[in-house]
Formats: structure tokens, C-alpha cells, sequence
């Protein structure tokens, strides 16, 4: 049942739960105390707005694997790459990599700007980039096998 009450919710956050609990055929209530108990549990971390980057002027997408040098230790660079706000992901990951962040700018000169200052942090040893020509889909809504 909370499978089938996520997957409605990742689609739109902003559903009733009277709209969810037709969906999943449950009350109200109940669609409301279950999805209290997830947030209290942590599984539901918190609703979010999603904005279109280009409507927004962020153009240009890129993915940018880091390599450490060994001289500082990961977790001391990535609050570093947090304090930027054009990364908006950071994945730790395993490879010739430490770090793979997607990064959204107005162009590719303010790419270059951002490319810098993550090359600039104690502990980075070399970046390379990805330029995202076009994007098919991103931020997929979550859909369990067998949820409505």
C-alpha cells in the first residue's frame, strides 16, 4: 500500500490525499497517517518543487567526473562542492573518479567559471566534462512494480 501511495506522490506531490486515496483504494485518513508515519520514518524525506532550468535560464548541463589527489580525504571535498549552488548533484562513485557532479549554468562560460573554482579546492586533482546536448528525461517519478 505505501508503494502504491509513493508512486502517486512522486508523480505529484501536491495531490490530496482524498485524489492518492481513491487511487490506491484506501480513506483519507488512512492515506494521511500513512504518509505522516513515513516522513516521521524517514522514507518520505520532504516535498519539493520541481522548476524548469531553461525557463529559468540555466541552459547549459554538465556531468563533471573529480579525481582526489590523494592528499585530502573525500569527505573533506565535498562540502566544499556543496557551497556551490551550480552542482546539483554529487555522487560518490567507484572507478578512475571519486566524485561525479551535474552541474547547471547559463553557458558554457560560466561552466568554465564553475570548472575553476572546483579545480581550486584542496584535494582536487582533475575534472572532466560531459556536456549534456539534450535531455530525454531527468527526475523520473518513482513507480514500484505491481503500484496503481
Amino acid at each position: 500500500m505505501d508503494a502504491g501511495i509513493l508512486t502517486a506522490l512522486s508523480a505529484d506531490s501536491r495531490r490530496s490525499y482524498a485524489d492518492v486515496a481513491a487511487e490506491v483504494g484506501l480513506s483519507t485518513a488512512a492515506v494521511h497517517e500513512r504518509v505522516k508515519k513515513m516522513v516521521e520514518r524517514g522514507v518520505i524525506e520532504r516535498f519539493s518543487l520541481r522548476v524548469d532550468p531553461e525557463r529559468v535560464g540555466l541552459h547549459f548541463t554538465a556531468f563533471v567526473a573529480i579525481r582526489n589527489d590523494g592528499g585530502v580525504h573525500c569527505r573533506e571535498i565535498a562540502p566544499r562542492l556543496r557551497e556551490l549552488p551550480e552542482v546539483l548533484e554529487l555522487h560518490s562513485v567507484a572507478g578512475e573518479y571519486d566524485f561525479m557532479a551535474k552541474l547547471r549554468t547559463t553557458h558554457a562560460r560560466a561552466l568554465e567559471d564553475v570548472l575553476y573554482a572546483i579545480k581550486a579546492i584542496p584535494g582536487v586533482a582533475r575534472t572532466t566534462s560531459t556536456v549534456v546536448l539534450s535531455t530525454e528525461f531527468e527526475e523520473r517519478p518513482l513507480r514500484w512494480p505491481g503500484a496503481a
